[in-house]
């Protein structure tokens, strides 16, 4: 046997493609989880500074403060904010899951650096001002972009780099909740959209190493202390259902609340820092009489699992939240709604439980088990996650028996948000800036491709002054059977076919007379160089126009090229094909 013989094995080893996205998983995996440690110990040392302490322990420290300390930090802190995304940030706002969404759906898992950096360095101070707004999004957010950063210095395969973004999601919810079950579920669920095993395998193990790493520096605990629970009865189960109903309504009225602010402030005409400087006094209003709503709110939410709070606090809290919640994020301060909608749902869940508790305290398995299902209904139906939600409860709890209370509970959320709002949070986000992805693959290659890349240059341009007769000749040999008539700069001024020059296509007796501006149809629809296909296919759609004229720009006029129907649905079928082939994990 021959030494080329030997080194073959070894050469396919190093190859296999599958082995080198687990590698990169492997490093993509603690990128993410060691940002996420970043995260939180930043922001643990900025409160340090705004409150004197983390905010996580927010009943020993609040308390202590005077009022106008409470209010001037998220003041001020607004201010700073709003200035330092209005004039250093990219796109002059923060980014989160929607972001990482729209990347993964239409740009190739492509994130910039400096707005992912940008955007954490914002998240950390909003919530180290007290800021109700969630850590997790922002965490993902930046395992995504670290993810992002590895796919683009290697020059990965578009699907290669989208499953590297789903390895530092995975990883980065995993460090953030102990659970990678869920992180792993949450990345394939609301980043990737599909389950091929090319890209499970990968973020399985990015999961795994945002865990290992998470617990090595924090300890191997669960994000929230929850007691032990077991379901007295099934019985219970109708209760857990009219629980999902109440979550589903309390989740919409929270996603309008936010919806409401976002547009009130849009409204408003005044500089956006001012608006997150208003925004933060409104909060710091609020915490004067329920600091709890401050910040993550990770401390107010154990209470409530952990059956600390009576029946008129809850609700109060849950209306607080929800009002503190939402003036944040239509502010413009940077953060998530994860552990906003987890607080809220634990106090809608708790509510329920105490009241459910007194009419059928036989038949209850106490209040904090309704508080639990409820944490995971609200999140779920805001986040359109239902699947993850579910198994960071169970991963949390270990509890098979409640799990199937959240289960329903959550399912139900979900299906009544999804049937009265139409979308989740993150959609909503997208929609917002006129964004879908619903379409996909082939939906992103459309919008991210221009018309420029695709159109034809063999088009036929005619002068102004040419004569009917020359018209003609030019028609025998014109793509698609049409001409383009152009001005001395040639700039379009008009189109011709055939049907253009109705009696006078055979008339002769007037090939000296009539010029080809005389019988062109003038102002005919074109498109500019730089737009997308799917604007592109939109405009030919609403004008029944199959080929059209390519311009510069709209100030010039000048002709450039055309493009066919035909090449935008060769680009889409192409998409199309290339998105079937990848769910199936063949690329």
């Amino acid at each position: 046997m021959t030494s080329q013989s030997l080194l073959e094995p070894i050469r396919r080893f190093i190859r296999n493609q599958q082995l080198i996205m687990i590698l990169l998983a492997i490093a993509c995996g603690a990128a993410a989880a060691f940002g996420a440690v970043l995260f939180r110990e930043a922001v643990v040392l900025m409160q340090t500074g705004t409150f004197g302490a983390s905010l996580e322990n927010m009943s020993e420290v609040i308390h202590g403060l005077p009022a106008w300390h409470i209010v001037l930090v998220p003041t001020v802190g607004g201010l700073l904010i709003g200035l330092f995304i209005h004039y250093l940030m990219p796109g002059r706002r923060g980014r989160g899951v929607a972001d990482v969404m729209e990347s993964a759906a239409l740009r190739s898992g492509n994130i910039s650096l400096k707005s992912g950096l940008s955007a954490a360095a914002v998240s950390a101070a909003s919530i180290s001002v007290g800021a109700s707004v969630g850590r997790e999004g922002p965490v993902v957010h930046l395992g995504a972009t670290l993810s992002s950063l590895v796919a683009t210095r290697l020059r990965l395969s578009r699907s290669q780099a989208v499953t590297l973004l789903g390895c530092g999601v995975a990883s980065a919810v995993a460090a953030s909740f102990n659970a990678p079950i869920a992180g792993v579920f949450f990345a394939l669920e609301v980043v990737i959209g599909h389950y091929a095993l090319s890209a499970f395998a990968p973020i399985v193990i990015a999961g795994v190493i945002g865990t290992i790493i998470s617990r090595v520096y924090f300890g191997d605990f669960p994000a929230f202390m929850i007691p032990g629970h077991s379901l007295v009865s099934f019985w219970e189960f109708p209760a857990f259902g009219l629980l999902g109903v109440v979550c589903a309504l309390v989740a919409i009225i929270f996603l309008r609340s936010v919806a409401f602010a976002t547009d009130f402030a849009e409204r408003v005409p005044v500089p956006a820092y001012l608006k997150t400087a208003a925004g933060g006094f409104g909060v710091g209003v609020i915490a004067l009489v329920f600091p709890e709503v401050l910040g993550v709110g990770y401390e107010a939410t154990d209470n409530a699992l952990n059956g600390k709070y009576d029946l008129a606090f809850l609700i109060a809290l849950i209306a607080a939240k929800m009002a503190a919640t939402a003036i944040s994020l239509g502010a413009g301060f940077g953060g998530g709604v994860f552990s906003p909608s987890m607080f809220i749902g634990a106090m809608v869940g708790g509510a329920f439980g105490l009241i459910a508790t007194q009419i059928f305290p036989e038949l209850s398995s106490g209040h904090s088990a309704y508080t639990l299902v409820g944490l995971g209904a609200v999140s779920g139906a805001v986040l359109g996650a239902p699947i993850s939600t579910i198994l960071i409860v169970f991963e949390l709890t270990a509890d098979y028996a409640l799990t199937i209370a959240v289960m329903v509970a959550v399912v139900i959320a979900s299906v009544i948000t999804q049937q009265v709002r139409g979308n989740s949070f993150f959609t909503w986000q997208l929609k917002r800036r006129g964004i879908n992805i619903h379409g996909g693959r082939e939906t992103g290659l459309m919008a991210t491709t221009r018309v420029v890349d695709v159109m034809s240059l063999k088009f036929t341009p005619v002068m102004q002054g040419l004569n009917i007769n020359g018209v003609r000749e030019k028609l025998l040999t014109a793509p698609h059977g049409e001409l383009f008539v152009v001005d001395e700069k040639g700039a379009l001024t008009g189109t011709i076919t055939l049907e253009d020059l109705a009696d006078g296509a055979f008339d002769h007796s007037i090939d000296d007379v009539v010029k080809a501006r005389d019988v062109a149809r003038l102002h005919p629809p074109v498109l500019e160089a730089e737009v997308s296909l799917e604007d592109a296919l939109r405009m030919m759609q609403d004008t029944g126009e199959e080929h059209v004229a390519v311009v510069e720009n709209r100030d010039s006029m000048k002709l450039v090229g055309f493009i066919h129907e035909i090449d935008v649905m060769f680009v889409y079928n192409r998409a199309l094909l290339e998105a079937r082939r990848e769910e199936r994990g063949e690329i």
